[in-house]
């Protein structure tokens, strides 16, 4: 490949300019719109406890669960009303980052 090939080309207010991506920029995953009847887990670490089951009906600010990360107890509360569909992690599992944990009907 040579190198002109690796040069992107963008035109902004009729100004050109060249630019080289990076592999990590080029293989991105795609933006996908978050779906807010899901419950993830925004950074990594352990379930400590699991407050809510399948069928459970909860209300804004009520807490679902509590994630220990980095020795912190990190409560997750619902952020709307609704019923609890399934939940997807049991007690002292160990969860990665945008790991799907409860998810609503």
């Amino acid at each position: 490949m040579e190198e002109k090939d690796k040069l992107s080309i963008f035109v902004i207010d009729d100004s050109q300019y060249e630019t080289r991506l990076t592999e990590k920029f080029k293989f991105r995953r795609p933006y996908a719109k978050p779906n807010p009847k899901h419950v993830l887990a925004y950074i990594p670490g352990v379930i400590q406890e699991l407050r809510v089951q399948a069928g459970q009906t909860v209300k804004w600010g009520d807490s679902l669960l509590v994630l220990e990360a980095m020795k912190m107890k990190n409560d997750v509360t619902a952020l709307y009303d609704g019923t609890v569909k399934s939940v997807h992690v049991q007690k002292n599992e160990r969860v990665i980052k945008n790991q799907l944990l409860i998810e609503f009907e």
